[in-house]
C-alpha cells in the first residue's frame, strides 16, 4: 500500500506538466553532445586538458547569458514561444555541425548553439511554476527531473559507442530529438505567461513570497536574502557537480586507456536509472523537510560520492561513487527548484531562474577553467580531495543560510 501512496503524488498534477514531461524525456534520450564535450575537445581535438576547460568555460558563460535572454523574453513574450524558438535555432546550429568537415570550427558553433538552447531552460521552469502552487510544486519538480533521467539513461550509454567512429551522429541524433520533443509543447502545451499562479491546480492562492511586485529586478532580488544567498552558495555546488563531465570523463581515460569513452557512458547511465528508480523514494522522504536543509544534505552526499573516488582505482568503484553523488544530485536538483519557486515573485519568475542559474552557474563555467590549471600543477588525482571539501564547506553555509530563513520569518510577524 505504501508503494501507492508515493505515487500518487504524481496522480493529479497540471496538464502542462505532464506533456513537459514526455516532452524532457524525449529530449534528453537525445542529450548527446554534452556529456562528451570534454572528451571530443581533448581527444578529438587534441586539446590539453587547460584548453579543453577553457572552451567549456566559455560554452557555460555562453549558456549562462542565454538564460538570462530566455527569462527576460519568457517574461515578455511568453514561455512557450521562448522554448520553441530557441529550441529550433540551437537545433538548426547541431545539423549544420554534423556535416561539417572542419572539426576546427565546431566549438565555436557549440558555444552559439549552448547561448540559444539554454535559453528556454528559465521559460520551462517559469511554466511549471505558473501551473503549480507550494503544495504540489515539489512533485511537479521531481516528475519532471525524472523524465530527464528516463531520457538519460539511453542517451549516455549510446553515445559512448558511438563516439569513436560516428562523431557526427551525436550531433545530427541530439539535433532531431530536440526538435521531436517540441511537438508536444507546440500542440498541448499552455501559455501561462497571463495567467494567475495556481490556475490550473485546485489552489488559486498565491504565497506572500510570490505576490506580483513592480520595480527594478535586481532590486526586487537583493530584498530575498534566502534567495540570494542560495543562489551564491550554489556556485561551490556547481563547481563540484560540473567535474561529473569535466574531470571525471577525463580520469576515466587516464586511467582505463580507450575505454574511457565506454565507461563513462555507462557512468552517466548508472547515474539516470539511480535518478529513475529513486528520486520517488527520496523526494517522498525529503517532503517535510526545508528545501534548505535537503540541499544541505545533498552537499554531505557530494562530498562523500566525489571525495572517494580519490581511492578508486577499480570501475566497481566508480559505479558506487556515482551512486553516492547521484542521491546528492537528486535531492540537490529537486529542492533548488522549490525553494526558487517559493520566493519568486509570478511577475519575475522567468528572470529569477535566470539570475539565479546565472550566478550559480558561475561555479559550472570556471569549474574545468580553474580545475585544467589545478591538474597542470597538482595531478589529476587531486580533484577529488579539493571537491570533497568544497562540498562540506557548502552544506554548512545552507545550515547558516537556514538560520537566516527562520530570523527573516521572525521579522515578518
Amino acid at each position: 500500500m505504501r508503494r501507492f501512496t508515493l505515487f500518487k503524488s504524481y496522480i493529479n498534477l497540471p496538464r502542462n506538466v505532464y506533456i513537459l514531461f514526455i516532452a524532457d524525456i524525449i529530449n534528453s534520450a537525445g542529450s548527446f553532445v554534452y556529456p562528451f564535450l570534454a572528451m571530443f575537445l581533448a581527444i578529438k581535438l587534441g586539446y590539453s586538458e587547460y584548453v579543453s576547460g577553457l572552451f567549456l568555460t566559455i560554452v557555460i558563460v555562453a549558456e549562462s547569458l542565454g538564460k538570462l535572454l530566455g527569462g527576460k523574453l519568457a517574461d515578455w513574450i511568453g514561455r512557450k514561444i521562448v522554448i520553441i524558438i530557441l529550441s529550433i535555432l540551437g537545433a538548426a546550429i547541431y545539423i549544420v555541425i554534423a556535416f561539417l568537415k572542419d572539426f576546427k570550427v565546431i566549438p565555436y558553433l557549440i558555444i552559439l548553439a549552448g547561448f540559444l538552447k539554454s535559453g528556454a531552460f528559465p521559460a520551462i521552469n517559469a511554466l511549471i511554476i505558473d501551473s503549480t502552487n507550494r503544495n504540489n510544486r515539489n512533485d511537479a519538480f521531481s516528475l519532471l527531473y525524472l523524465g530527464h533521467n528516463i531520457g538519460f539513461a539511453v542517451g549516455p550509454l549510446a553515445a559512448g559507442f558511438l563516439f569513436v567512429n560516428h562523431i557526427s551522429l551525436i550531433f545530427l541524433i541530439d539535433a532531431l530529438t530536440t526538435l521531436a520533443a517540441l511537438m508536444p509543447i507546440i500542440f498541448f502545451i499552455k501559455e501561462t505567461l497571463h495567467e494567475k499562479a495556481g490556475v490550473y491546480s485546485d489552489s488559486g492562492e498565491v504565497n506572500e513570497a510570490e505576490r506580483a511586485e513592480t520595480g527594478n529586478v535586481l532590486k526586487i532580488f537583493f530584498r530575498k536574502p534566502v534567495l540570494y544567498g542560495f543562489a551564491f552558495i550554489s556556485i561551490i555546488f556547481s563547481f563540484v557537480y560540473s567535474q561529473a563531465s569535466f574531470s571525471l570523463p577525463l580520469y576515466l581515460e587516464a586511467l582505463f586507456n580507450n575505454k574511457g569513452a565506454k565507461f563513462y557512458g555507462t557512468l552517466m547511465t548508472v547515474n539516470a536509472i539511480i535518478v529513475i528508480i529513486m528520486t520517488i523514494f527520496l523526494i517522498a522522504a525529503m517532503k517535510k523537510l526545508s528545501p534548505i536543509i535537503s540541499i544541505s544534505l545533498a552537499g554531505v552526499l557530494f562530498a562523500i560520492g566525489f571525495g572517494i573516488i580519490f581511492y578508486s582505482g577499480f570501475f566497481y568503484l566508480f559505479i558506487i561513487s556515482t551512486i553516492i553523488w547521484t542521491f546528492g544530485e537528486i535531492i540537490n536538483s529537486v529542492s533548488s527548484n522549490v525553494l526558487i519557486a517559493n520566493y519568486s515573485p509570478m511577475t519575475h519568475r522567468g528572470r529569477f531562474n535566470a539570475i539565479i542559474a546565472f550566478i550559480s552557474g558561475a561555479g559550472f563555467a570556471v569549474g574545468p577553467l580553474l580545475t585544467g590549471l589545478f591538474i597542470k600543477y597538482n595531478g589529476m588525482k587531486n580533484v577529488w580531495p579539493l571537491t570533497f571539501w568544497l562540498s562540506l564547506f557548502a552544506a554548512l553555509m545552507m545550515c547558516v543560510l537556514l538560520l537566516i530563513e527562520k530570523k527573516t520569518a521572525l521579522q515578518k510577524k
